[in-house]
């Protein structure tokens, strides 16, 4: 299995939910599994089916957390070039195209959440952004075309 880049907040995110659910989640999912086999007769028990489908859904997600966190490797902000733009970089760029600035953080796949700024490596804007430098203007293939971003600020805090 490929490596699991995270940030030190990745990390702690992920040991986070899986506490979670392995605390919370089991419990109350084994509680639904309960009160599904009073109802009794588990052929014709919805319930019950709906519950274990959960149990199984929940199951497979703490494996899948479990796995990753097996694999991790962990981003040390303190050995980052300031100057380029990496996994860990919080950075400010301008979208050309809109006029508008945005603010992000490259992170490892499994960290990102582009509602939250969180751009992965991997993804085309990530990936075309990797290496660029303060005042660079970048052209990146996306999905619907291109994108051209300014670089205006990389910062490893």
């Amino acid at each position: 299995m490929k490596k699991v880049l995270l940030t030190e907040e990745g990390l702690n995110n992920l040991k986070n939910e899986l506490e979670y659910l392995k605390a919370v989640r089991r419990k109350e999912v084994a509680e639904k599994i309960k009160v599904a086999l009073s109802f009794g007769d588990l052929s014709e028990n919805s319930e019950y089916d709906e519950a274990k489908n959960e149990q199984a859904i929940l199951e497979a997600k703490i494996l899948d957390i479990e796995t990753r966190l097996q694999n991790v490797e962990i981003i040390e902000q303190s050995e980052l070039d300031a100057d380029k733009i990496h996994i860990g970089s919080k950075i400010r760029i301008k979208d050309l195209d809109f006029d508008e600035i945005c603010e992000y953080r490259i992170v490892g796949s499994s960290e990102s959440n582009p509602m939250q700024g969180l751009i992965s490596d991997e993804s085309p804007v990530g990936k075309g952004l990797l290496g660029s430098k303060v005042g660079d203007t970048v052209v990146i293939e996306i999905p619907s075309g291109t994108a051209t971003y300014e670089i205006l600020e990389i910062n490893i805090k």
